[in-house]
Order: C-alpha cells, then structure tokens, then sequence
C-alpha cells in the first residue's frame, strides 16, 4: 500500500476544563448560554457533539412548560436510537428546579411498529394532560399531514439535528417546519452540530431564519474547556490499490477506532462488504472467536494482544443487534476495555456516544460534509487518559492515466474541501471590524504584547469567548439586519459552500496562472448572491470580505507560524500568534490585500508534498484543459471592479497591463460590454 499521510489540520486546546464544568443548577457553559435564551420564541442551538444539546433543551422545555404557559413539548429525533438521549434525567439531583420525565408510552422511538401506528399515539398525546414526546422526525411529519398544523399550537416543538430539515420544497419535515413558523402559534427549539447542509443547501427560508435567536457555542470552546483532551488532528491520507491489503499502516490497533468501511457503489469498495471486513480483521491477526455475551470478535493482534472488534456491517439481524446492544449496554459506557475496534458501514455515526473513540477513520469520501463532522464528532468526546483524537479520510490517489481520473479528482478535492471546512470550524471565532480613525479596543481582549496601537490594524483575542477581534482596512459594513446576522452566524456556512465549488478549488489548486481575484471577487461573490439573493450588493460585498478573510487568515496563521511544521503538536496558541505576525509582516492588513492571496495555497502546498509529481502534473492538466471563459454574471463584477479601478486611478485598467488582475479587470469589462451589446442584460 502505497499512503502518504497528510495531517492537514492539527490543533491543541488549553484544557482549561470550563466546558465540563457545572454551575449550582447543573448546567455545563453550552447548557447556561442556551437556558439564558429561554424565553426566545424560535431558538436555534448550534453547538458541537457531546457540548450537552439534549440536557439544554430539558432545561429549556421545563421553563416553557411550568412558567411560558406552554401546554406541551414534542422532542422530534432523526433515528429512534437518538430517542434514547431524552430519557428521563433527574436535574433537581444536580440543581435544578425540576426533573425531567417522560412516560415510558410517550417515548415513540421504543414503542414497537412502524410509523402509521405511531402516529395514532401522538394524536392521543395532543388529547391528554401529558406534557413530553419523544418521537422521529418521520413520525412528525405524517402527524402533521394527519391532524394538520393548528393541533400543534402552543405547544414546543423541538428538532434535535436540525441540520437534517432543508427548505427545499421536496424536504417535508422543512415544510411543515415553515408552515408552523408562519402560524406562529408554536415555540421551536432546533439543536445541531454541523448546521451547514453537506450539498450547500439551505435548512431554513431566509424570511424563517431571521426569526430565529441564535445560541452558538463553538468547537474552539468545546474543546478548548475539556479537562483531558489536549490535540485533535484531521488528515487524509492517498492510497494506491485495495485499502485492505495494508490497513495497518494507518490503523493503530492500540487505538480505539471507529472503522467506517466505503459504501458498496464507492470507487474504494471492492464490492463485497463481508469480504472486506474479513480481509480487515485478517490484518489485525489471528481470529480467536466469538464473545458469546456481546457478539464481539476476539483478535489476537501479532503484538500478542486480543482485542474486541464489533461488526456492525453483518447483514444477520440477530447478530447485528445484539452487537449493537452490547455497544448500547448502559453499564459499560465508562469501561474503557469494553471494546476496541468498531468495523461499520452505516451506522456509528450521528447519535453515537462511545467516549473512547481516539481514532474516527473513515474509507472512501461520505455524501456530505455534515456526515463528515458527525463522524468526527465521535472522537471528540472528553475521557479520562484519553489526550489525543484524530480522524483519517482513506482515499485513493488519483492516476490522472486511468479513465475514472474525473471521480478520483473529485474524490480527492472533496477531502480537501472537508480538511478546510473542518479547519475553519475549529479555530476560534473571527469578528472583524473595518479600521477608521475613531477605532478603539473592545473590552475583553488581548492585543498582544505592547498592548492596543491606534495607528495599526490591531488583532485581539479573548480567551474566555474563544474569539478574535481583528481591525482591516476597506472592511464594508453590513447594512441589513439579515446581513449582520449572517456575518455574525453564517460565514462558516458560506465558506462551505465555497469550499465545495468546484470550479473555485480546481483552479484555485491546480491553475498556475490564476489570479486570486477570480475566486475571491468573482466566485465568492456568485455563491453569495445565489445563497442570499435578497441582499443587497453592498451587504453581498460585507459578508464575502468577511467569509474570505476568516478563511485566508486561518491560511496565512498556519503559514506564519508552523511553517514546514505544521503538523507537529504546538502550543495551544500557535493560531493565536500565526494571525498577529501575519497582521504584524503586512503593511496594512487591507482587504484587498487578503482578496490577493489564494485560499487555497497551503492546501496545495499540502497535496504538493503528498501525491506523486508527475500524477499532480496530469491532475493540472485536466483541471486546466476545463478553463471556461468569462460568463456574463462575472462581466458585471468585473465591470464595477473597473469602474472603481478608473475612479481611484483616473484611468481604465489596461488589457496589456503587467498586473494580472488590472488585466482581468479589463477583459471583463470588455465583456460587460459585448454582452450589453448583445442584449444579454435586461
């Protein structure tokens, strides 16, 4: 097997503890941030796996139900095995004013039958004085077909992973979410660890969305407020030929893993799903049998230990599930020796709580990026002795000579996308503000040593909120109540999207001639204005400076500091200080310097040193062969960008310029006008 490894992302926290730390009602800091919002008609939690979403809404829903006036509160769960994370807890143990309990008859994810019976059951509950339900978000739906929206008033709804609902005509669930919200006769509470949509999709209307208040605690202070758990790393790694044959080379036995083997229709499967897992356990060592309590495998590694593999790829129902019950056993969740390696397909990733997970190894890029973070997610969890996690994308290296080079590009370039997108949501948080002469230090954050300078770009950072506080020049200002909400919440959501654009990271990796402009200006600009068609252009322009500093300064951070090593562990401050020197190197941190830099240059970087370098050439090569020319939505950015160009310059920009960009800026206003000219604009 020939792999290269590329841990493109490794990061350390403080373990300061404050994330598993409780205060006098019970409530960890995710928990006590959301209950402040309590009184919010529309709440909308996003916050990391294991952060405690399912206790936030308990605490939550009791507020609603004994002093909001509230008659009922439907808990609404994507899979019944979620169902499990609302049983009753006893709150008023550890604080709180009251327990949470829910009638074992109200907790649909146990009731036997499919969902036709089921909702007979919640047209009951709507009858009765009882005040919890437990149900799937499919149960949900075909009650809200059957019995209509008005049976649901004044009562909460509540939808653990959100991320699920999309507005989408064609998504139900998202619909009669929208249909509610425009009644406006029900309180909703919606939890999710990964809110962007993996297809880029929204979840919500924008008219919806702006009803919503936002509570949004992040990983940097997930992770950062852990007592054990000290460094994270996500990488992906190149193979050539079967991913089984040598799996060890990135499979550390020693290591609780999570093993999620290709989809049958992936190009990394062999077809033969059983065959696969043999071949893996075969690997690993000498098969010894079958634990006859728990359905576990037992295999004697070659270093002489036996561990316990869980095969939750087996098609036989008994066998599945008592595996899957073994892995559910309530009384051995704090059992570190329980199992060791879990070999799954399909299952073992949203919703499952196994606290030793180190090691989320995945073979064959998934559907989304929201399944890449639920799966990520796994390791993530706080436990004792367990200081270091890391997930792994297993892909195979692309042979530009083979005839299926566009999927193995395609494959390839949505790792990447993954690695960024993971990156991003890592880091702390990025507020950025436009520097003016009246500009002053906010209180709360540290500007480094020698303190705030009136006449710098200044970078501060607070370490309580987990966030920076970064001055530019040329910043634009959002105007909207929409657009300051969406530079506030959702610049990791358009940078998903832009970091899923195909068009953007092929050129922006593979096209040696490309001026950055293209995808900073251009690209960005068309994402946003297709994501958020009701903005303005001034708030279109807001929202893209803020989404491509947040991800050239996560770049240029790790540039700055680390350097060619990069992937060494590092003081838990090294992003920290890999913003203030690049701010410090530069003249004037100025948006148009950071349009200038190509956001996908460290990832090349990256992929350079990985993959074979006559592979990486062939790869450019067809990526260069797919150049397009200049659409006439582009001419129009260009042609405003040459309208500026004359007017800070007293002089049209040059096609024959030495300045690619001031070329660019020239050829799309000569487009602008061809197309104008053709009557291609209304």
């Amino acid at each position: 097997m020939n792999h290269k490894s590329i841990p493109s992302v490794s990061v350390t926290y403080a373990q300061n503890g404050s994330s598993t730390t409780s205060n006098e009602f019970g409530m960890r800091a995710m928990q006590e941030r959301a209950y402040e919002r309590r009184g919010e008609q529309y709440l909308l939690i996003k916050s990391p796996p294991a952060s405690g979403k399912s206790r936030a809404l308990m605490f939550i829903a009791l507020d609603k139900l004994h002093n909001q006036g509230l008659k009922q509160a439907i808990v609404v769960v994507p899979e019944k095995s979620i169902g499990s994370s609302f049983n009753d807890e006893p709150l008023m143990k550890y604080g709180f004013w009251a327990d949470w309990a829910v009638a074992p008859k109200w907790n649909l994810c146990n009731a036997p039958g499919g969902d036709s019976g089921k909702v007979g059951a919640v047209g009951n509950f709507l009858e009765s004085e009882d005040q919890v339900l437990v149900c799937t978000h499919a149960t949900f739906r075909f009650a809200v077909d059957k019995f209509g929206i008005e049976a649901f008033d004044d009562r909460l709804i509540a939808v653990d992973e959100f991320h699920h609902v999309s507005a989408n005509p064609d998504n139900k669930l998202g619909a009669h979410l929208g249909q509610l919200i425009t009644r406006d006769k029900v309180h909703v509470v919606a939890m999710t660890g990964s809110y962007f949509r993996g297809d880029a999709e929204a979840v919500l209307a924008p008219e919806d969305e702006a009803k919503f208040d936002t509570v949004t605690y992040t990983y940097y202070e997930q992770l950062n407020g852990y007592e054990h758990l000290k460094t994270l790393d996500i990488g992906y790694f190149f193979y050539t030929g079967s991913y089984a044959e040598d799996l060890l080379a990135v499979l550390n036995p020693e290591e609780k893993t999570i093993l999620h083997i290709p989809n049958v229709n992936a190009r990394e499967s062999t077809g033969d799903k059983h065959k696969e897992v043999d071949e893996i356990q075969h690997a690993l060592g000498a098969w010894q049998g079958t634990d006859p309590e728990t359905g576990f495998h037992l295999i004697k590694t070659k270093g002489g230990k036996v561990i316990k593999v869980a095969d939750l790829v087996e098609d036989d129902p008994a066998k599945r599930d008592k595996v899957s019950a073994a892995l559910k056993d309530p009384k051995q969740k704090n059992n570190r020796d329980h199992v060791d390696l879990i070999i799954a397909l399909g299952m073992a990733k949203e919703g499952f709580d196994w606290i030793w997970c180190e090691h989320a190894l995945t073979v064959g890029y998934r559907a989304s990026l929201t399944e890449i973070v639920q799966i990520i997610g796994r390791a993530t969890r706080d436990a004792k002795g367990k200081t270091h996690a890391r997930f792994t994308n297993l892909i195979a290296e692309p042979d530009a000579s083979e005839g299926a080079v566009t999927e193995a590009v395609n494959d390839t370039l949505k790792a990447i996308a993954a690695s960024l997108l993971m990156e991003q949501v890592l880091v702390p948080k990025f507020n950025f503000a436009p520097k003016t002469p009246t500009t002053a230090p906010v209180d709360g954050f540290d500007y480094g040593e020698g303190g705030y300078q009136d006449d710098k770009c200044n970078v501060g950072f607070s370490e309580e909120r987990g966030q920076f506080q970064i001055e530019i020049k040329g910043l634009v200002e959002p105007k909207s109540e929409n657009a300051k909400r969406i530079c506030e919440e959702d610049i990791n959501e358009v940078i998903t999207a832009f970091v899923q654009d195909k068009p953007s990271i092929e050129r922006g990796l593979f096209d040696e001639e490309l001026v950055p402009e293209e995808i900073t200006v251009v690209r960005m600009g068309k994402i946003i204005k297709d994501r958020y068609p009701e903005l303005e252009e001034g708030d279109v322009e807001a929202v893209r400076q803020r989404a491509v500093a947040a991800l050239n300064l996560t770049q240029q951070a790790k540039a700055a500091v680390l350097g060619d090593a990069a992937n060494e562990p590092t003081a838990n401050t090294a992003l920290i200080d890999g913003v203030r020197k690049f701010a410090m190197d530069v003249r004037d941190l100025n948006i148009d310097l950071i349009d200038a830099i190509n956001p996908f240059g460290e990832a090349y970087a990256i992929l350079a040193k990985s993959m074979d370098e006559e592979s990486l050439k062939q790869v450019a090569a067809v990526i260069s062969a797919k150049r397009t020319p200049i659409t006439p939505d582009e001419a129009v950015t260009w042609a405003k960008r040459a309208s500026r160009f004359k007017k800070d310059h007293n002089r049209p920009p040059s096609i024959t310029a030495s300045d690619p960009y001031e070329r660019l800026m020239a050829e799309g206003a000569t487009a602008f006008m061809r197309f104008r000219k053709e009557g291609r604009y209304e």
